[in-house]
Order: structure tokens, then C-alpha cells, then sequence
């Protein structure tokens, strides 16, 4: 009932999960991932004790392929089960039971591992595959779910859509740099879920992603008299000279202050902040 991708990045330091399913809040039970270890996803006739197990197994140093190993030949019902996992280092691995409902299958590489079932047919893990790879340009996150729209655009699964979920993970990329989760996003319940999960990773990323050294603008001169004002506008008043503190406290009021830099200004937060002050027409000359 369910389509995934789990990987790993390029420097080995990233993890993540993408999920689509036929089925309520399938991110609540199918993804699982720990920081530097690597990432599972347990679906068909889920067990949600592979999360806790598999990741156990991970911290001993054991390869993607004896993890599944290991946890399917301890599991009386591995028939109707599916399972992905990914390592720190290796090739990923894969497991479909032969009483999972077709079609179900799936696909491993280096660093990834692509399973589905109750689906339109390969071409949807063909589509996961075919996606990541080619994707290297992109963002992990951003790389994941894209595959993901690929597994859905080739068919999905054939009895339709209703969640998504996306889970990433990398030592210090939580919030504020206090965790390990640098994206815990999910659908539970939509007509378009993969949409929507586009459009929270977008506002995710506009939110809580550092920004670009290379792009950030010096918060001094025209530009710090154009931000003083604007944030005075909006009811954080402002000196011209020094409007920092100003856009400390209405960036925390907008939850852009994971974007903020000393002296500096992002243009994700500029552009935010030129677009909350409301356009004021110009008054009309006499007639």
C-alpha cells in the first residue's frame, strides 16, 4: 500500500526517508533514521518493531543487507512484510515478502534503497530510482521528494493517494542546532498529498534553512534606511542607522530567525519583509 525511498547523501552524513501511501499517516509508522547511522522504512504489513531493532543493529556497525537479514529472519510474518534500509557506508538493501500484494518489489543502489506495493507496476520504483540518481544537483531533501513526484507521476500506488512524509536527518541540523532532525514533515491525510508535502518543504526550507554566505548583503547604508522603515511600517520601530534589533524581534515574529546573521541580511528574509508591508497607492493629483 505504500512507495519509498530511503538514502543516503553523497558525504554520507545525511539520511532521510520519503514515503507516499494509500494510507492515513503513513509517516507516522513507516520511516526511521538516526544521525551518522543510517535510515529504515518498515511498510506492507508493517512492524514497527524493525525501527527500534534495525536502528540497533545499525549502531553495531552491521551492513544494510545483514540488518534486513537479521530482522526479517527473526519475524514470523516476514511474508506479508516490506523493508528498506541504508547504512552509513554501502549499498542499501531491500526486502519483499512474497505474500505483499501486487506489484511490489523493489530496487537498491550505493547509499539508497527503493520498495513499494499495491502499485501500478516497476515503473514506479524505476521512476524513484531513475530520479535520484539523476538528481545530484539538488538538495537532499528537495532530491527525495522529487523521486518521490517521479514514483507518483509513473502510477503510484494503484489504489490512489493520501499521505506523504518526509523525514531527514543529520548530526547538528536541528532546530537552533539542538538536534539531530533537520526535517520531520508529513501529510496525514490529503487528496494531493505530495503538493502538499512540496509546498511544507518550501515553507520549511524559507524557514529554517542557514542561509548562503555567498548571498547575504551588508546591512548598513540605503539598505539598512529601506529595512528600518519598512520595519517600522510594520510596527517594529526602527533607528536607520542601527535597525538590527528591530529585525531580530519581528523576524522571531515571523520564525525567520534561523536565517538571521549579525550585521547581515538575508535576501530570503528581505524579500519576506519588502512583501509583508502592504502596497500603499499613491494619492491621485487633483482633477
Amino acid at each position: 500500500m505504500t512507495f519509498s525511498l530511503v538514502a543516503r547523501s553523497t558525504d554520507g552524513r545525511t539520511h532521510g526517508i520519503v514515503v507516499a501511501s494509500r494510507f492515513l499517516a503513513a509517516g507516522a509508522l513507516v520511516p526511521a533514521a538516526e544521525a551518522d547511522l543510517g535510515a529504515i522504512a518498515t511498510q506492507a504489513h508493517v512492524n514497527l518493531a524493525y525501527r527500534p531493532q534495525g536502528l540497533a543493529l545499525l549502531r553495531t556497525g552491521v551492513p544494510a543487507a545483514h540488518v534486513v537479514a537479521g530482522l526479517v529472519a527473526a519475524d514470523p510474518e516476514r511474508d506479508h512484510r516490506q523493508l528498506g534500509v541504508v547504512a552509513a557506508t554501502g549499498p542499501g538493501a531491500t526486502w519483499t515478502g512474497p505474500h505483499c500484494r501486487d506489484w511490489a518489489g523493489g530496487q537498491t543502489g550505493d547509499g539508497w534503497a527503493a520498495q513499494g506495493n499495491i502499485l501500478t507496476g516497476p515503473e514506479v520504483i524505476d521512476a524513484l530510482r531513475d530520479t535520484w540518481l539523476t538528481g545530484t544537483d539538488m538538495p537532499f531533501a528537495q532530491r527525495l521528494v522529487a523521486a518521490l513526484r517521479a514514483g507518483q507521476s509513473a502510477g503510484g500506488d494503484r489504489r490512489g493517494q493520501q499521505s506523504a512524509a518526509l523525514l531527514v536527518v543529520r548530526a547538528g541540523s536541528g532546530y537552533a542546532g539542538t538536534g539531530d532532525i533537520a526535517i520531520d514533515l508529513r501529510v496525514d491525510d490529503h487528496p494531493d498529498p505530495i503538493t502538499e508535502l512540496e509546498r511544507l518543504l518550501a515553507l520549511h526550507t524559507r524557514m529554517f534553512s542557514r542561509p548562503d554566505p555567498a548571498t547575504l548583503l551588508t546591512l548598513a547604508g540605503a539598505l539598512a534606511v529601506e529595512v528600518a522603515g519598512l520595519l517600522t511600517a510594520l510596527g517594529h520601530p526602527a533607528d536607520p542607522t542601527e535597525p538590527e534589533d528591530a529585525l531580530v524581534a519581528w523576524a522571531g515574529m515571523e520564525n525567520l530567525e534561523e536565517r538571521l546573521v549579525p550585521g547581515r541580511i538575508d535576501p530570503v528574509v528581505l524579500a519576506h519583509l519588502r512583501t509583508a508591508v502592504p502596497h500603499v497607492p499613491a494619492p491621485r493629483s487633483p482633477a
